[in-house]
């Protein structure tokens, strides 16, 4: 019996007692999505159309926005089905490749994030090298390695839950597939899976974090140095939009990885709230956040209105 579940299906998450809601928060959650899409559609467009704005910041920009409507395109269609038609059924295989896709999406966006870093450190730091270092070459090039960079760390955890028996509950905690989240489920021992899912999240998420942070350090030691507190807030301003990204990016992050850790004894319905958070708030507010910071931006989407 234990062999002819891994191959069957799980149970999407239900919040306990607002069955009867499920409509009107998938209204919620599907404009949610449209700002997101919109948003990211709207960025991808402009940077696209506007000549002043092919400058390897704005690529990178362009990699989050289609980062992220990927990441939310491969969850919020499914769970609007799940809230709409009470499709609360997954199969293990379509589960595999939504967790595979949720992961490594992830990092590739986490890789970007520091390759942004990066941009902001040559620019404030080597500003007469800037435009000889990152080439629009080299944006390709940095697009490229964090697409096999995120697919190379992250393609072993769905391959690594392919032999174990699933005997227990199938439900899971969200209302999407993420590894710990379907590991937890299996009668088995999982020390491998998590042996290797701690070491990719460290070695992709964590060291880019280390980096990032590493990359501001020297960033204010720069700004430091300058004279006057008027060039200096000039100059840091030009970073804030990057760090409000960076936030909405890692902290989500965190907090899910916190209570998949620490908090078994919590309500579902903080789990399913902290799992749509790490969906859709970089989504939607990542292009917000530089439609305000960017005035080049923010003309354009003046103009089309």
């Amino acid at each position: 019996n234990s062999s002819d579940l891994n191959t069957s299906s799980f149970i999407l998450a239900s919040i306990p007692g607002l069955e009867a809601a499920h409509f009107w928060m998938a209204i919620l959650l599907c404009s949610v999505y449209i700002v997101a899409v919109t948003g990211n559609c709207a960025v991808l467009f402009i940077v696209k159309t506007e000549p002043s704005l092919h400058a390897p910041m704005y690529f990178f920009l362009c990699m989050l926005a289609a980062i992220d409507l990927a990441l939310s395109t491969s969850t919020v269609p499914r769970v609007l089905a799940f809230y709409w038609f009470n499709t609360r059924e997954i199969s293990f295989n379509a589960c595999l490749v939504q967790m595979f896709f949720i992961h490594t999406l992830s990092a590739i966006e986490s890789t970007v994030l520091l390759a942004m870093a990066v941009d902001r450190y040559v620019a404030i730091c080597h500003p007469l090298r800037h435009a000889a270092i990152l080439t629009n070459a080299a944006t390709a090039k940095i697009g490229l390695v964090a697409m096999a960079r995120g697919v190379l760390f992250f393609l072993p955890l769905p391959l690594l839950l392919l032999p174990l028996p699933f005997c227990n509950s199938r439900v899971l905690s969200h209302s999407f597939c993420l590894h710990q989240d379907v590991m937890n489920l299996a009668c088995a021992n999982t020390t491998p899976n998590v042996v290797y899912g701690l070491t990719a999240i460290l070695l992709v998420m964590g060291l880019d974090a280390i980096l990032i942070c590493l990359s501001y350090i020297l960033i204010l030691k720069a700004v430091l140095r300058l004279a006057l507190w008027q060039e200096r807030l000039k100059v840091f301003s030009t970073c804030i939009a990057h760090i409000c990204v960076v936030l909405a990016f890692y902290v989500p992050l965190i907090g899910l990885s916190v209570v998949h850790r620490f908090g078994k004894d919590l309500a579902p319905l903080v789990h399913m709230i902290m799992g749509n958070v790490y969906i859709l708030v970089p989504a939607v507010l990542n292009p917000i956040i530089y439609g305000v910071r960017t005035k080049q931006i923010q003309r354009r989407i003046l103009n089309l209105i």
